[in-house]
């Protein structure tokens, strides 16, 4: 049901960005940005159910002439990430309906001796670690099955132990999960714990932040290297990365799993014994698993390595012959079908789409399972899409970074790096991060002279210093759903509302942007002298 005073407002300041007349700006950048405002103000305030107000973007385009037909308007919803993320949905249906989550999730269990905070921490060691090497996306559509239902086993078991007056906190049992809700073993969304949702959200924050740790993890990386080599002949390698990267993951993962275990949503439960114990009982009772089961785990296998082989192409440059490399990795010259340019068989997102079929052929997943996955999310990512693509194509946001950071000429450093990471954070949390840093780069780099001489730095270190922040603060969006992909697969679990993911994402929000201003300054003195 829409809440008539968030409505009232969003058309209020739409029409407020949209008649105010704006030097610079174009008729139809001014409604990109009135459009941007209308959907931002609903999807903050819960005006509309978050994939309704996305569907308004591509009705807002195309009534006031932003694109020229509505074909154009949701060109968004077809974008290849959205694809990426149905075969995630459809990977974690698959590993639920079998069991393989809870199989997984107990063995976690078993292994890590240790307390709740330190599980979350674990888990999200091992999401980052992943996402290093395999898309962001990719990582979290994996790991979050596995978190929920570690989650869920702690919290049950937690539960019996409360009923047998063992518990040390007697609020888990108010917090419990309703087993019986839809048989899926999940509650709604009013019982979720802060366990439950320190999991879910380190996941995909863990995700976003160990992205940026290699060239390959997430794709502004990939953006900001190009763009450095195509306009300044400046390159990074995939080594010399790392001392760019690394440092934000060390930095921002323990920070981001303080914000959430300690200060947001500190675990209800302190002993997790009986939780390991009854992995324990499960695994020897369950044996091995079923055939259906191995399948499944024979394809999920599978998706995950040619998700990971498809991001070393890097190693096979050379080795390979040209057109089998072509083929695999993708590239402008012939392939092993023809000539002309071609995509790669090993393309995360051709990858994740072929495990879709895959399950079904192998008869361990049906039409009717797929039916059960969260629509409203994809949805609500396309319409994120479609907004990025309108404020890029009509110049809106090349206005708004070149107004924002153009009145900082004479600044100090520091404050230069700090209103770059949070003008980049901000237009990210209603942005992909992907076009963020498409749109981003291209201008701080062509900024970069204007700021050589503060900077006291030749117009090239400039610029690199300028593209870099951007281009890193372009991962850090935690706080609404449609900023990041991780972040829509995790609230298309139904594990939370958008207020649960708000509430750490704008402290981490504020938190990322100092820690970007901060490490890229210190870089900036200490790493770029031996880069490039």
């Amino acid at each position: 049901m829409a809440d008539r005073r968030s409505l009232l407002a969003a058309v209020v300041a739409f029409v407020a960005v949209a008649v105010v007349p704006v030097d610079g700006l174009s008729p139809a950048a001014q409604f990109a940005l009135a459009t941007a405002i209308f959907a931002g103000t609903l999807w903050v305030t819960g005006g509309l159910p978050l994939p309704i107000t996305a569907l308004t973007i591509p009705v807002l385009l195309t009534a006031f002439g932003v694109v020229p037909t509505t074909a154009a308007a949701v060109v968004g919803f077809a974008d290849p990430i959205i694809f990426l993320l149905l075969a995630g949905f459809v990977l974690a249906e698959a590993l639920q309906k079998h069991g393989t989550d809870r199989r997984i999730a107990y063995h976690v269990l078993a292994s890590v001796r240790t307390s709740p905070r330190r599980i979350v921490l674990a888990v999200m060691l091992a999401t980052a670690a992943l996402s290093m090497v395999i898309s962001n996306s990719a990582t979290t559509a994996m790991m979050v099955p596995i978190a929920i239902g570690i989650a869920d086993r702690v919290l049950e078991d937690a539960e019996v132990a409360d009923g047998a007056g063992q518990a040390t906190d007697a609020s888990v049992s108010e917090m419990a999960v309703d087993e019986a809700e839809a048989g899926t073993g999940r509650g709604t969304v009013s019982d979720r714990s802060n366990f439950q949702l320190a999991m879910v959200l380190g996941v995909a924050y863990a995700a976003s932040i160990g992205g940026v740790g290699t060239l390959i993890g997430t794709p502004p990386n990939a953006i900001l290297v190009s763009q450095l080599s195509e306009r300044l002949g400046y390159t990074i390698t995939f080594g010399e990365w790392l001392l760019v990267g690394i440092p934000f993951v060390v930095v921002g993962l323990p920070l981001t799993w303080y914000v959430l275990a300690f200060v947001v949503y500190p675990p209800e439960v302190t002993d997790v014994s009986a939780a390991r114990v009854e992995a324990q009982r499960y695994l020897q009772e369950a044996g091995a698993p079923s055939a259906a089961e191995r399948r499944v785990l024979l394809i999920t296998g599978l998706t995950a390595g040619l998700w990971l082989l498809g991001g070393l192409g890097f190693l096979f440059e050379g080795v390979l012959p040209s057109t089998w490399y072509v083929t695999l990795f993708g590239g402008a010259d012939g392939n092993l079908f023809g000539a002309g340019p071609h995509q790669g068989a090993l393309y995360y997102v051709t990858v994740g789409l072929a495990a879709i079929p895959a399950l079904s052929i192998a008869g361990v997943l049906a039409w009717d399972d797929v039916q059960r996955i969260d629509w409203g999310t994809i949805v609500l990512l396309g319409g994120g899409i479609t907004l990025a693509n309108a404020l890029a194509v009509t110049n809106a946001t090349q206005w708004l970074a070149e107004n924002a950071v153009g009145s900082l000429a004479g600044a100090p450093v520091l404050l230069v790096a700090l209103a770059i990471a949070v003008i980049t954070i901000a237009v990210s949390e209603i942005a992909s991060n992907t076009a963020m840093a498409a749109i981003s780069v291209p201008i701080l780099i062509a900024m970069g002279p204007q700021y050589a001489e503060q900077f006291g730095a030749d117009p090239i270190t400039a610029s690199v210093f300028l593209a870099v922040t951007g281009g890193i603060a372009a991962s850090f969006g935690f706080a609404l759903p449609v900023a990041t992909p991780p972040n829509a697969i995790a609230f298309g679990t139904g594990e939370m509302t958008k207020d649960d993911m708000l509430r750490p994402g704008l402290v981490l929000d504020v938190a990322m942007a100092v820690v970007t201003a901060v490490l890229s300054y210190g870089l900036f003195t200490v790493v770029w002298p031996f880069v490039g």
